[in-house]
């Protein structure tokens, strides 16, 4: 009897995975996203949006137990109040609603607006405000929400034929809420519903901490004139800091965190002059009136006070900065088109390619350099200026120095070194006084929080630095130590493991090598290894858990995430920085991530993701001690209807004897005994990712992992090492043997295998298929077919000549074609394009702003005239990849009927068969398959 029940027990389990529901296109819209997840300061509450991708969002609002306190569709962000009693979020129509207003041509202006909903969480009442714009909450406050409202429709008129005479007083006319005029702006009290309309508002800006709002309008019709207006919130009272006519402009405004200080620009000129002049006013609390602190004029240099500049206060509220410009340069209104002259002249040795100068236009005509206003000595300070552009200043605007930098000398050269030096110089804030500091520094630097040091790291040399602010004194402090990457194998100076940040008051310097926490002290070099990872091959690395913060603390536990190179395994630990003591806290077979902490909670309560391929990144609740978390939310409950995968990690040697790993995902219901096609799937190095989840989506560059497994795939993504000059036979070196290695073991179907790959992975797929005949088909997504016409191209999107991809980073070919033709030749598919027997499906869209599309109709075009089986792909107007849904989800359909097609003997679909002629793009998409091959 017992055997029986194991047999009908055994039976019942294998029975229940082989009627898992096969993956299909359309179930990969079931799968949920988890957005906008937010912990309540208190602890005790958190939210978040869950819905599919580019569907409606539902607003969750729980316990840190997972209990459910309130749900709300078609919701869109979402927000706790400081004092955590309240969560505003805004809400619309269905979006499937929408889009039938669309169909029926339905104005813009006349499609639904938002609606603000506020739930107050102790009575768990919930209140709809309809038509609202906008909304903020304080950062550092309670009480009010500010919410402004979009214009009202026009009233319907009168159709009414009576004749008879109105002798009713005629009524003012209103004035009318619009953009020129401004919109309505109103103050909520959240417990209460109070609520204060400020009329005719243009932009407004609320205190970080004090409980007051600054606003510009237009001004009412009979009572409020316009002007900039402080308004007290406790008090509901206003108070006119500048009155002005109604044309008048605020392009500005800010104000300080307690809200004593308040900052504008004011444009009032009414006149259609093109060089417009505006001043900058403050206003500090107890004035009357605000006062000009800049003008326009008489700056020097022909320097105008920036109208596009933000206003910021420093954080002790004596420093207000801003932002000065040159005049512009204008257009002569008085000329025809046909009288303006367009022609691009560009120059051999101007700094900037004029294709990085037209994407930069825009930008250029707001650019503003950095000045001051310091109230304690009442006087403008201009801190950057035409050559030293770039400023920094550190302590939230307290710093007594800020360093300033001109990369302008290096930025020729750049553009095929692909690294940025620049000159610096240290200015005193008080006193404007500038002081050289170095020539040619290469890599990013910062200010430590205080203000005392300025960091960096720098890749020439491969050294973290610094600089004491004080005394200018250099300090090298990983020279000649292995602080950069071990792994590096690109033609260039290799990057950092960068750092964790500083220690209070600005003590110790915290920096990562391939493992471990160091702590350095600026001055001397001297350091210290906190952590001691490198023996048994665990990363170290610090979670910031406070947004607030600026050092790390020296009495608080640190908390740590971990990840075990060996077995990749993810975790936590805590650092005691008083006693120097490391603790793992959990340690497993998952990723953890996305952390969020309450900020007041005596609890030290928080939330993390942890996944695996198996395990969706849901969320956990726990406290610092990491002991018995909870998990709290369960996004996608569906994925167990369906056949999934596995993942591991295989081991194989490449060609050239490196021992290599890579992933190797199998069905779920996977039997050793049987045959299956593979599909190679890779970009460089990926096996740090083993438990990394992957959600069915409609992917827009590559397979979709778990739809492949679902339906009877094994996929293999190896790691693959590089060699400078040489990526092509690289690639070869260690994917075709980590090929090889799977069919040994006996369960790949040695006649099915496919590959694909897009960009990086789209060139090393139109590598290999001139070199192997392994593969039965390939997808070969946005490729490089031609390195020597690919080097003098342009990435659109940036302007960026190419050259330095192929000098110094991911093509690695290591110099200029002239330097080595040969290496361009041979690592260049186009010259062997002859030698391809493989099918190609290829992807390259017309506005692809990373590798010029024209390198995709290079490859087509050459197997097209060899007569070799292949498609072209080209989603007009999409970039590197299709981003809009109807093209990911037509992508997706086409790739998977190509490699079924190949791989697994399914028919051949129509658009493979005879193409989609122009003139049915967009009608008929060959889905369909022909019907010969059914037969």
């Amino acid at each position: 009897m017992r055997i029986l029940m194991i047999l009908g027990l055994l039976f019942f389990t294998i029975n229940t995975t082989a009627q898992k529901k096969v993956m299909q296109h359309e179930d990969k819209a079931l799968w949920n996203r988890i957005r906008n997840v937010e912990v309540s300061n208190s602890g005790d509450y958190m939210l978040y949006n869950l819905g599919p991708e580019e569907k409606d969002q539902t607003l969750h609002v729980q316990d840190m137990d997972g209990r459910k306190i309130m749900t709300y569709e078609r919701s869109k962000g979402g927000a706790f109040s400081y004092d955590s009693k309240h969560v505003v979020f805004a809400v619309n129509a269905l979006k499937d609603s929408i889009r039938e207003m669309k169909r029926k041509k339905v104005k813009k202006k006349d499609l639904p607006k938002d609606s603000l909903l506020i739930y107050n969480l102790n009575s768990k009442s919930l209140q709809k405000i309809p038509n609202v714009k906008s909304y903020k909450m304080p950062e550092k406050w309670s009480g009010i929400v500010a919410y402004m409202l979009e214009a009202p429709k026009p009233a319907k008129k009168d159709t009414s034929k009576s004749k008879e005479k109105d002798t009713t007083k005629v009524k003012k006319k209103l004035k009318k809420v619009s953009k020129d005029n401004g919109f309505h702006l109103v103050i909520r009290n959240l417990e209460t519903g109070v609520e204060d309309t400020l009329k005719y508002v243009h932009r407004y800006a609320m205190a970080k901490e004090g409980h007051h709002l600054v606003y510009a309008t237009s001004g009412t019709v009979d009572s409020l004139g316009g002007g900039v207006y402080h308004y007290d919130v406790d008090k509901a009272s206003k108070t006119l800091l500048m009155s002005s006519h109604h044309k008048t402009k605020y392009p500005q405004l800010g104000i300080s965190e307690s809200g004593r200080r308040v900052g504008f620009v004011v444009d009032a000129d009414s006149t259609k002059s093109l060089i417009k002049m505006p001043k900058l006013y403050a206003w500090n609390q107890g004035d009357t009136t605000a006062k000009l602190i800049a003008d326009s004029e008489g700056n020097g240099a022909n320097m105008l006070v920036s109208s596009d500049e933000q206003l910021r206060f420093s954080k002790n509220e004596n420093r207000l900065f801003f932002g000065l410009r040159t005049t512009p340069i204008v257009q002569d209104t008085t000329l025809l088109d046909e009288e303006i002259v367009n022609v691009e002249v560009w120059t051999y040795d101007e700094p900037r390619l004029y294709t990085v100068q037209e994407l930069d236009v825009k930008d250029d005509k707001k650019k503003a350099y950095m000045s001051l206003y310091d109230f304690t000595s009442n006087k403008m300070i201009p801190v950057a200026d035409t050559e030293y552009d770039l400023a920094r200043y550190s302590d939230e605007g307290n710093s007594r120095y800020a360093v300033l930098g001109n990369q302008t000398p290096y930025l020729l050269q750049s553009q095929w070194t692909a690294q940025r030096p620049m000159d610096m110089q240290r200015i005193d804030l008080s006193t404007g006084e500038r002081t050289d500091m170095a020539k040619k520094v290469y890599g990013g630097s910062s200010i430590s929080p205080k203000g005392n040091y300025l960091y960096g790291y720098s890749r020439k040399d491969s050294t973290w630095y610094t600089y004491n602010l004080n005394t200018l004194k250099y300090t090298a402090l990983t020279k000649g130590r292995q602080f950069y990457n071990e792994l590096h194998d690109y033609p260039d100076d290799p990057y950092s493991y960068g750092y964790a940040g500083w220690t209070e008051n600005d003590a110790k310097f915290l920096i990562y090598d391939r493992f471990d926490i160091w702590s350095f002290d600026p001055d001397t070099g001297k350091s210290e290894n906190l952590t001691n990872g490198r023996a048994s091959k665990v990363r170290y690395r610090y979670v910031k858990l406070d947004n607030e913060e600026k050092s790390i603390s020296d009495s608080k536990n640190w908390m740590l995430s971990t990840f075990n190179e060996g077995n990749k395994y993810g975790g936590t630990a805590s650092y005691n920085p008083k006693r120097k003591s490391l603790k793992q806290l959990v340690e497993g077979p998952y990723s953890y991530g996305q952390f969020t902490m309450a900020q007041n909670d005596k609890k030290n309560r928080l939330v993390f993701t942890r996944q695996s391929f198996t395990d969706f990144p849901n969320f956990w609740s726990t406290d610092l001690s990491f002991k018995s978390p909870k998990q709290v939310t369960d996004a996608n409950p569906q994925q167990d209807d369906y056949n999934w995968g596995t993942s591991e990690m295989v081991e194989w040697t490449s060609l050239d004897g490196k021992s290599l790993r890579g992933m190797l995902i199998k069905p779920e219901n996977f039997d050793p005994n049987k045959k299956y096609p593979l599909i190679v799937n890779f970009y460089e190095k990926s096996s740090d990712g083993l438990y990394r989840h992957r959600a069915p989506s409609y992917g827009r560059s590559t397979i979709n992992y778990p739809f492949y497994a679902s339906r009877g795939y094994v996929i293999f993504n190896p790691d693959v090492y590089y060699r400078d000059g040489y990526p092509g036979e690289s690639a070869f070196n260690c994917v075709i043997p980590g090929v090889t290695m799977l069919i040994e073991k006996g369960f790949i179907d040695k006649d099915n295998i496919g590959v694909q790959g897009h960009s990086w992975g789209g060139y090393q797929i139109a590598y290999l298929v001139t070199k192997t005949d392994i593969f039965k088909a390939a997808e070969s997504g946005a490729p490089v077919p031609n390195m020597i016409s690919a080097y003098g191209g342009i990435r659109w999107w940036t302007g960026l000549s190419r050259q330095f991809q192929y000098e110094h980073t991911q093509s690695r070919i290591g110099g200029t074609p002239w330097e080595y033709p040969q290496r361009y030749i041979e690592n260049s598919p186009i010259f062997n394009i002859d030698k391809i027997n493989t099918p190609l499906l290829i992807m390259h869209n017309d506005a692809d702003g990373h590798v010029p599309w024209y390198q995709g109709i290079e490859f087509f075009v050459s197997l097209r005239r060899l007569g070799k089986p292949s498609w072209f792909l080209n989603y007009n107007d999409e970039p590197h990849w299709p981003l809009k849904m109807q093209n990911r989800v037509d992508f997706n359909i086409r790739m998977a009927q190509f490699f079924d097609h190949y791989l697994k003997g399914e028919p051949k679909p129509v658009w493979m068969d005879r193409g989609v002629p122009a003139l049915e793009k967009g009608i008929n998409q060959g889905y369909d398959y022909v019907e010969s091959d059914k037969d």
